[in-house]
């Protein structure tokens, strides 16, 4: 293994050793500490351009699932087509890998799709630093003057770059949902529904979630005026980055909280998008939430809930307007997780409600409530 450096704006260094694709690349630094789904976290849009950190010590023991597609052209097993995050850095990898569905190591993974993998860090000690002193911007580095020169280069919208060209329909009568070894095939009942899916950056579990509940789903680009098309519900999804880059989407919403009295549910990015367009402000959250183990409260009761989040921003609860209510918090730094309107079928969370294996037991029925409100 190639010896590589991991060195953060702040001029702390880590050094390990590369068991993926070796190119240097800067990033923002942001540790997760999900225990499981590697596979998921890697293509999950809303990583996109990041350095991500994995806290869980053993990455890499069951390997990666063959990376074929369904017949609507959804990943049968990813939340996206292919690696969304620049670099992976983990304690210790695993070269050796089992599991019923496993085709290949995550290292060829890595190398295949030209990301780069450090194994051998201090993950503990980087995620205090990250903890303690806030996300930062870092650089991995393989010690030559010619590649510290050759950086890739940061992306300037994350969320143009992840979110679909086009505009793509699922038809809920052509789905098949399978069990985790491929059996018992099971179709879902249409119900004559039709939902428009804002793509920012969107986890295809959560067009599976609205599929498998029967609704049709009309996914359009980040910035497509949705207000031209013919619905029964608009869903804005989860994605990358700051929500102001999003400038168009929020005038679209704003349109459409002017003139539509339709469902609306936000998850993620989604919900800062939303609280943008009704005049709320975001910020930036010192390290983030990137795990799936966030508590979250109910707000009026004793109801918690444990949580699967990715995001780096959040809505400033004291700016929302006086039409919207707090929802949900966060148990561990009081941020908001959760806006809903009061008069109307409009909420959002900053969790994520998708039924996976990576969100169960979340406690909530979002989108069976939201698909009961559909018109």
């Amino acid at each position: 293994m190639r010896k590589v450096k991991l060195q953060l704006d702040n001029g702390t260094q880590f050094e390990g050793y590369s068991f993926g694709y070796e190119a240097s690349v800067k990033g923002e630094v942001v540790f997760n500490s999900a225990m499981m789904g590697y596979n998921e976290l890697l293509t999950d849009p809303s990583n996109a351009g990041q350095i991500l950190v994995l806290t869980y010590p053993l990455i890499g023991n069951y390997g990666v699932p063959e990376l074929s597609t369904e017949a609507n052209g959804l990943s049968s097993f990813m939340e996206s087509e292919s690696i969304k995050v620049k670099a992976l850095v983990v304690s210790d990898y695993s070269e050796e890998f089992s599991n019923w569905n496993a085709k290949e190591s995550l290292a060829d993974w890595l190398k295949r799709e030209q990301v780069t993998g450090i194994t051998g860090i201090d993950t503990r000690e980087l995620t205090k630093t990250l903890r303690d002193q806030g996300s930062m911007r870092g650089t991995i580095l393989f010690g030559t003057e010619d590649e510290e020169l050759d950086i890739r280069a940061d992306i300037p919208n994350p969320v143009a770059e992840v979110s679909c060209k086009d505009v793509i329909e699922y038809k809920a009568q052509d789905y098949v949902e399978r069990s985790m070894d491929g059996s018992s095939p099971t179709p879902s009942r249409p119900l004559g529904k039709r939902v428009v899916l804002v793509d920012c950056g969107v986890r295809q579990s959560i067009i599976r979630s609205l599929l498998r509940r029967g609704v049709d789903v009309v996914r359009v680009p980040w910035d497509y005026d949705f207000n031209t098309l013919s619905f029964n519900g608009l869903v804005i999804s989860n994605g990358p980055a700051n929500p102001t880059l999003c400038e168009v989407t929020v005038k679209h919403l704003q349109q459409y909280f002017q003139t539509s009295e339709k469902p609306c549910m936000g998850i993620g990015l989604g919900m800062q998008l939303m609280a943008l367009a009704e005049g709320a402000d975001t910020y930036k959250l010192k390290y983030g939430h990137h795990s799936h183990n966030q508590p979250v409260r109910e707000v009026g009761t004793n109801h918690c809930i444990v949580t699967a989040q990715t995001h780096s921003y959040a809505v400033a609860a004291d700016t929302l307007p006086a039409n919207w209510e707090k929802w949900f918090i966060n148990m561990n730094d009081g941020s908001l997780e959760g806006i809903r309107h009061n008069g109307k079928a409009w909420w959002a969370t900053q969790f994520q409600p998708d039924d996976t294996a990576s969100t169960t037991a979340i406690g909530t029925n979002l989108y069976d409530d939201f698909i009961n409100n559909l018109k």
